[in-house]
């Protein structure tokens, strides 16, 4: 129905020699026999309109514009014309232009133009209607992004009210504070897989590759997957072979693809339910496959579950949660390390199966990780220039900074943290945000830089963009450190021994 040339031309024989044409060269069609039938049959859906110009009088032309003005975002209906007085007709000129999408062919018209005319609106027409199922995605991916970003909203709320209440005790604050940072990761994770998404999918991703142990990534997803497996009271099964397996690989993104699958599995299989893991060693390859007796796919859903966007059925609660993209990262992942990567399923309620495959390398020992500096607790009282327009994000990391034993002055411009800094004493850093109204934050670090008292501190971007070519632009600023919002503060302060 949809690549249907639907034909119009209520006078003479133009109609069925028309559909003659169009038959000889297999362009399906269909021949209307008055205005009302025109949009009925449109309704149904078409490829495009075909139209004598003398079928644009009377009452069609006033019901095709308004079912033509009432077309979806996707939607742009091609109309093909057959007119005998061309374009210079300022009455048709007029109806072409409420029309839209108007293709003129002169009269007497040649078959090849026809079919070519024919042919080519059904193939802009296929694209719209491929552009439907993306756009119903997109607005069920939005409302699920609003649903998943009120979930951890809702108790940190609840917990900032519960922080005002007096005579707290200790206890009550340590649990609110739990909340909060549980929560404030939660969020976290949801904006990092679609910074990462979009990333991947635009060639933006950088793997920092290295000799990978294939058991120590099983381990390592594991790990991280662990407490909401426990949480739900799943059984986690592993099968690894006893020998080692190595790929030539990011290990960041690798435990991120594994821990991804590995989640999924758990959001959708129902609480007490099992799920295995497994690692298959080849002479070329390497494995990783993951089970789950949860509610598996229908086959409509399997040919669909890579794809941006793409989720199974959700339970009316909603309660598994995510944004229906951690199956298009992994794919992108999988495919950016030179792997393949499937799902399988024996329909709904019966599990599924996925699988992801590498290419396998040299079994050598990967090169040991440098851990990361632990910050010392009793820090040395280092002057900190703290700047934000946000008055409690600069207040919140002042607070947490001076806990930490540093000397914190916070300003919320950057015409006051350079009317600081020329006056004051030095200063041994300076976190500047990025996103200031007075001045950008980049053009704020160059001038701190030509002050005695800063020109020698540490300059560290604290902003809402991590991207690449975000942390270049701070780089070349003249940055030291980059740290995206909400800020690890462990990393943080990490960063800031490094001054010792």
């Amino acid at each position: 129905m949809e690549n249907r040339i639907v034909i119009f031309a209520p006078t003479g024989k133009d109609a069925r020699l028309i559909a003659q044409v169009l038959q000889h060269a297999n362009v399906d069609h269909y021949q209307c026999a008055s205005a009302a039938d025109v949009i009925a049959e449109l309704e149904q859906g078409a490829g495009g309109l075909l139209l004598a110009d003398e079928a644009l009088s009377g009452p069609l032309i006033r019901q095709l514009v308004q079912h033509l003005a009432e077309q979806p975002t996707w939607s742009d209906l091609p109309v093909l014309v057959m007119s005998h007085r061309g374009i210079d007709s300022p009455e048709l000129r007029q109806k072409y232009a409420r029309l839209g999408n108007v293709t003129l062919l002169e009269r007497p018209l040649h078959s090849v133009t026809l079919v070519s005319a024919a042919t080519s609106a059904v193939r802009a027409r296929t694209r719209q209607y491929s552009m439907r199922e993306i756009d119903r995605r997109k607005d069920e991916f939005l409302a699920m992004l609003a649903h998943e970003l009120r979930n951890p909203l809702a108790p940190v709320s609840a917990a900032s009210d519960l922080l005002k209440l007096p005579h707290l005790d200790r206890e009550k604050i340590r649990q609110t504070s739990a909340i909060i940072s549980r929560q404030v990761a939660h969020m976290t994770g949801l904006i990092d897989d679609l910074l990462d998404v979009s990333r991947v999918s635009r060639g933006l991703v950088t793997l920092d590759r290295q000799v990978v142990d294939a058991g120590q990534v099983v381990a390592d997803a594991v790990e991280q997957v662990r407490p909401l497996i426990d949480a739900r009271r799943q059984r986690l099964t592993l099968h690894t072979p006893p020998e080692r397996a190595f790929i030539d690989g990011d290990p960041k993104r690798l435990i991120q693809i594994l821990s991804n699958v590995l989640n999924n599995a758990a959001k959708y299989t129902p609480e007490g339910g099992a799920i295995d893991l497994g690692m298959d060693v080849g002479r070329t390859e390497v494995a990783f496959h993951v089970s789950d007796n949860g509610i598996g796919m229908a086959p409509d859903v399997i040919g669909h579950i890579f794809d941006m966007f793409a989720q199974a059925e959700r339970t009316s609660d909603r309660t598994q949660g995510g944004l229906g993209i951690g199956l298009a990262l992994v794919r992108n992942l999988v495919q950016l390390h030179g792997g393949r990567v499937s799902a399988h399923s024996a329909g709904p309620g019966k599990g599924s199966r996925l699988q992801m495959v590498f290419p396998r390398c040299d079994p050598q020992e990967p090169a040991p990780a440098t851990p990361a500096p632990a910050p010392d607790a009793a820090a040395a009282a280092l002057r900190l220039l703290v700047v934000d327009d946000n008055e409690d994000a600069a207040t919140m990391l002042g607070m947490f900074l001076e806990l930490g034993g540093y000397e914190v002055h916070v300003v919320y411009s950057a015409h006051a943290a350079i009317d600081l800094a020329a006056g004051a004493a030095p200063f041994d850093a300076c976190l500047l945000d990025i996103g200031l109204p007075d001045m950008d934050g980049t053009v704020l670090a160059q001038r701190l830089r030509t002050l005695p008292g800063t020109a020698a501190a540490m300059l560290i971007a604290i902003t809402g963009y991590g991207q690449d070519a975000d942390r270049r632009r701070t780089r070349d600023a003249g940055f030291d450190h980059h740290h995206v919002k909400p800020v690890d503060m462990q990393q943080l302060l990490a960063t800031l021994e490094t001054m010792r």
